[in-house]
């Protein structure tokens, strides 16, 4: 390949992945060719894109673009495929977990036909896994509102109890007032 044409490649992938900081990696081999077409329009719908990219000059592109994925990381060995898209990282991996598990459901065959390396977060290698369970944008704002509420609906509560209890004895004390104004029927 001359060094022109990858240039080229590596200018198209910079342009990619450069405003990308979420990434799913993937391995796809032995995926036929209806599979792969429903895998990545179903993806696309959910606004999640697939890319196969070549791995020595997406590993030259991320060192560029300040994505710390080191040359021994398991990101460079055998096809790779790079996922990304959707609003967070969490979705795209619930999304892509989620896609995945239909092609493998129609197909027991494809069950090891797309195999998931990790991914990328805000630039940082992480697990899968980890990429599952982690907050999407929407869940961690409503978190971080709860926890600010908790201390001051515990605040108002302190503040009210008293105040609850004082007006519940004034009560009382109205009514037993009431009953001994009233005269006993005869």
């Amino acid at each position: 390949m001359s060094k022109l044409i990858k240039q080229l490649e590596m200018d198209a992938l910079k342009g990619t992945f450069e405003k990308v900081h979420d990434l799913v990696v993937l391995s796809i081999s032995g995926l036929n060719c209806q599979a792969d077409n429903s895998l990545r329009l179903s993806l696309r719908k959910k606004n999640i894109r697939l890319q196969v990219v070549k791995n020595s000059l997406t590993r030259r592109i991320f060192d560029e673009l300040g994505l710390k994925v080191g040359a021994d990381s398991g990101f460079w060995t055998g096809s790779t495929v790079m996922a990304y898209g959707a609003g967070s990282l969490a979705e795209l991996s619930r999304a892509l977990d989620g896609e995945l598990k239909e092609l493998v459901k129609k197909n027991a065959k494809l069950k090891d036909a797309v195999k998931i390396k990790g991914a990328i977060c805000e630039g940082q290698e992480i697990s899968f896994d980890r990429a599952l369970k982690m907050p999407t944008r929407a869940e961690a704002i409503a978190r971080v509102i709860s926890l600010a509420l908790t201390p001051a609906s515990r605040l108002l509560g302190q503040i009210k109890a008293p105040a609850s209890r004082v007006a519940a004895q004034i009560k009382t004390l109205s009514e037993k007032s009431a009953d001994a104004a009233t005269p006993p029927a005869a």
